[in-house]
């Protein structure tokens, strides 16, 4: 009786323990969640063109004020300095600036392989970011590949169960700021972060 009333209590302070530690992590995506603008999805009855992008039909989603949030779109299209597939699902800022693509398949980005597509659909797949000045800011590499004289490994969701992905990372002007070695580099071990001192 003894032992069964001991592992009650230990069930109950291990869900305890958990619940403690999730609020945090709640609390966070909440807080995240807050701060992101509001939108409200349309269905679009047939593919239309909107603020200059060639949405596809099905759902789109727009700010408070009507501008165009994300969408995917019909045909390849210029999207900051990169050209994006068709199929791809694109995210804008409020005032109409490139903010992300989920981009349909692997695609070329300024020399570099990105990572696009996923078994859910463009749109659940790895995320390449823009600067609002439409300069590339983050992609997930499709493979291993030298960045700016860097080996960069390829990256996304699986590459993630291994440690942490940081994509490769570039500042505004281009610079490299960050990656996950695909090879030892310097000092450095595969695997490991870099992100050369600025």
């Amino acid at each position: 009786m003894k032992v069964a009333w001991t592992f009650s209590i230990q069930n109950r302070a291990i869900k305890t323990i958990s619940l403690l530690a999730l609020l945090p992590c709640a609390l966070s995506w909440a807080a995240w969640a807050a701060s992101l603008p509001h939108t409200t999805r349309k269905t679009l009855d047939r593919p239309t063109e909107i603020q200059g992008y060639p949405c596809d039909k099905g759902y789109a989603w727009f700010f408070d004020d009507e501008h165009l949030s994300r969408c995917t779109v019909t045909r390849e299209i210029p999207f900051g300095e990169a050209r994006i597939p068709a199929g791809s699902y694109i995210a804008l800022t409020h005032d109409g600036a490139p903010n992300l693509v989920q981009m349909s398949h692997d695609a070329p980005i300024l020399g570099l392989t990105c990572q696009g597509g996923s078994f859910l659909g463009p749109g659940e797949g790895s995320v390449v970011a823009f600067y609002p000045s439409g300069k590339l800011k983050l992609c997930f590499l499709a493979r291993d590949q030298i960045v700016l004289g860097v080996p960069c490994a390829h990256g996304g969701f699986f590459a993630s169960l291994s440690g942490v992905d940081p994509g490769v990372a570039f500042d505004e002007s281009g610079k490299l700021i960050a990656c996950r070695l695909s090879k030892d580099f310097g000092a450095q071990h595969r695997g490991e972060r870099y992100a050369p001192a600025h």
